[in-house]
């Protein structure tokens, strides 16, 4: 068990945290959980999917999220006849200077709205990988460190598949979450209407939080949260239950298993804790393992895969006893 030091809450931690999370909610209404949990993705320096219909405020979700904690945002619209270069960079001759110079693409940010991301082909969607996994660019084998903080928000309608590329395992994979927002209640719509109707910008009610280095501070100590063995122990009896599982044809990597652990942790700082408590594992399941793991009988990523591997998910939490 953590000593009383590792335990106690951190009120000077959550102050700041519960005010950015009230800043985002400010603008998006009605959803504390998907923020907190987005919030989360970022601190345990991972990327994350909205899977959604179109006009939830995923875009609203990503850009607000990025003003309160101070950083650089940029927005790609994904088609189907965006390349690689347009994402990541080009290399460029300069008559004047007989040398190539590298001309930086849009992914040389902090938070990368990846819009409709399933409309760009294979081949610009794999130029994402290097720089979800590593961090780094590399452009006409040169290779270039991406700002810290970083992470992907990638966007796409599940329900549209005209025009669209699902995406590969390998890249589901590299995704730390996958969320989907789903509608407002009926008084979050209604201040949304309300808000709509005024000579407001949604951008001038929201303000900084926190600071680059704040955030980097905040990746630093969800890392150090403490994790009980025996919570180890119920997240891997977990993930060699999907793999066994005969209605999953595929388990959770383990990549998967390191992605839990490091969201787990990051949520419970959010959460005002530097300890893990068994509902940070389970709140966390779905999210980052639903898409990891294709039920027995599907050959795709789809929407029916993917509630089909989270009632699998909720079962097996179900029986799986956690520990006290």
């Amino acid at each position: 068990m953590p000593d009383a030091a590792a335990v106690e809450t951190d009120a000077g931690m959550r102050d700041p945290l519960d005010r950015l999370v009230g800043q985002v909610e400010s603008v998006f209404h009605g959803k504390d959980q998907v923020v907190r949990l987005a919030l989360a993705a970022l601190l345990a320096r991972g990327h994350l999917l909205l899977e959604d219909v179109p006009g939830v405020g995923k875009t609203t979700l990503a850009h607000a999220l990025a003003t309160a904690l101070g950083l650089s945002f940029k927005r790609i619209q994904f088609t189907s006849d965006l390349l690689p270069a347009d994402v990541l960079g080009v290399s460029v001759f300069d008559p004047a200077t007989s040398r190539f110079e590298v001309r930086r693409g849009p992914i040389f940010t902090h938070v990368i709205l990846a819009d409709e991301i399933n409309r760009a082909p294979p081949r610009t969607q794999s130029g994402l990988l290097q720089a979800m996994q590593e961090g780094t660019v590399t452009i006409d084998d040169e290779t270039f460190q991406l700002p810290r903080p970083f992470m992907v928000i990638a966007t796409q309608n599940p329900l549209e598949h005209h025009g669209t590329y699902p995406l590969p395992e390998s890249q589901m994979d590299r995704f730390l979450m996958r969320l989907t927002i789903g509608y407002p209640d009926r008084e979050a719509e209604k201040r949304i209407l309300e808000e709509a109707a005024g000579p407001e910008d949604w951008e001038a009610r929201i303000a900084p939080v926190l600071d680059r280095g704040e955030v980097l501070r905040l990746q630093e100590r969800a890392e150090s949260v403490h994790a009980d063995p025996d919570l180890v122990e119920y997240l891997m009896a977990l993930v060699e239950r999907t793999r066994e599982d005969p209605r999953l044809r595929l388990g959770v990597s383990p990549r998967g298993a390191i992605a839990l652990l490091r969201a787990a942790r990051a949520y419970a700082l959010v959460d005002g804790r530097t300890y893990l408590v068994p509902s940070d594992i389970q709140r966390l399941v779905v999210p980052c393992f639903a898409h990891r793991v294709l039920p027995a009988g599907s050959g795709a990523a789809t929407l029916e895969a993917h509630a089909g591997a989270a009632s699998v998910l909720e079962e097996l939490l179900a029986e799986i006893p956690a520990p006290v």
